[in-house]
């Protein structure tokens, strides 16, 4: 009996903000190492997520929204992007079904289009997300509608390809619908290879990086629309309190935590605060949680907000944040 080769290898989300990227990272490796929210352009670095499987391994890549950028944040983010592709196995294009496809989704499509063909063509399957928002009739439609968009993507380039999309995919992060079936049509285009992280591992990102995405994702929580892209989260310093554990007891030790939350302006920093602080308490103990599961301890989080005037406009302040 002929052993089932092994394979491993890298696929890359991509697609507009907020359609889904981030949440279908969680629902295929099973925890949360994407931070998720309702505000487009949550996600501001590369996470990987690592799926381990016995006949594979996949390290999926989530990236910031591919968009026309306004700014030169917005600019670096979308190089992020373009750089990511051109490193990966497989790229998933990530397209809603509630939403019909528009401008965003074609600049993107035809961005995608030179990576389909050549030498070093890439496939590219498109993931139709948050499938469990529409009916049965609106998903065909739309199903329909991604098929078409990747035939005339195709036969535009100099070297068309015959089929369009790699693939279709439907899938509903939340509910659960195809993930499984996802993960095995993107292991379907890995090459054979050994296993590449620790069976457990589930991301590569430093410690400092999850816990100023948890801090960020708990400060965006409901909060006005011009915040998010206006807020950067930097890890200070994680360092054990002396003599704060007991072994002998079980008692773990406690992290001080210090975080500085940046924003533009004066009156999006008083949004972040909070009438005499409330919100900064709220934001502190919702990430506080996160981080202490995370780093499996005690942590004591200090939490503070500073204004840094245009800094998605300003390259110094920029290269600070670490952007």
């Amino acid at each position: 009996m002929t052993a089932i080769a092994h394979r491993s290898g890298f696929a890359c989300f991509v697609g507009r903000p907020n359609v889904g990227k981030s949440t279908l990272t969680n629902a295929l490796v099973g925890e949360k190492v994407a931070i998720m929210s309702a505000r487009p352009q949550t996600t501001r670095h590369t996470i990987r997520g690592i799926v381990h499987r016995e006949d594979a391994q996949l390290i999926l890549v989530d990236t910031p929204g591919l968009h026309r950028p306004r700014t030169l944040l917005g600019q670096r983010l979308n190089d992020l992007v373009r750089d990511t592709l051109g490193e990966v196995d497989v790229i998933a294009f990530c397209l809603p079904a509630d939403q019909k496809i528009g401008p965003g989704d074609r600049f993107i499509a035809s961005q995608l289009a030179s990576l389909m063909t050549g030498r070093r063509a890439k496939p590219v399957v498109a993931v139709v997300t948050k499938a469990d928002l529409v009916d049965r009739a609106a998903l065909t439609e739309h199903l329909i509608a991604v098929d078409q968009l990747g035939q005339e993507i195709t036969t535009s380039v100099v070297e068309p390809v015959e089929t369009g999309w790699a693939a279709i995919v439907p899938v509903s992060a939340k509910g659960g619908y195809q993930v499984d079936t996802l993960a095995d049509v993107l292991v379907s285009f890995l090459p054979e290879g050994p296993v590449l992280y620790p069976d457990g591992e589930l991301t590569d990102e430093p410690e400092q990086v999850m816990v100023a995405e948890l801090v960020r994702e708990a400060a965006l929580e409901g909060v006005r629309d011009e915040l998010p892209h206006s807020l950067a989260v930097v890890v200070e310093e994680i360092v054990e309190r002396e003599d704060s554990g007991d072994p002998s007891t079980g008692k773990p030790p406690l992290l001080d935590v210090r975080v500085n939350l940046y924003v533009e302006r004066s009156s999006q920093k008083a949004i972040i605060i909070g009438k005499g602080g409330s919100r900064l308490r709220e934001v502190g103990t919702k990430a506080r949680q996160g981080i202490e599961a995370l780093l499996g301890t005690r942590v004591y989080l200090d939490l503070h907000v500073k204004v840094a005037r245009d800094w998605q406009r300003d390259p110094k302040q920029l290269r600070k944040l670490g952007f």
